[in-house]
């Protein structure tokens, strides 16, 4: 049980300083524009992944 107890309270930590991360430190967490959907890029800067596609011709 103590092994148990250990871990938890190990794991909740880990967890609540990575949201203090995500809160103070980094941008705010999105999707990337070269999906599998292949729907419309809404990215203000298309990635290079979605430039090769389009270079391709097939987006």
């Amino acid at each position: 049980m103590t092994y148990f107890v250990v871990t938890f309270i190990f794991m909740l930590v880990v967890i609540i300083i990575m949201a203090i991360g995500v809160i103070f430190g980094r941008r705010s967490i999105k999707g990337s524009c070269g999906g599998v959907s292949n729907a419309n890029c809404v990215c203000v800067e298309k990635c290079d992944k979605r430039k090769n596609l389009e270079a391709e011709g097939k987006v």
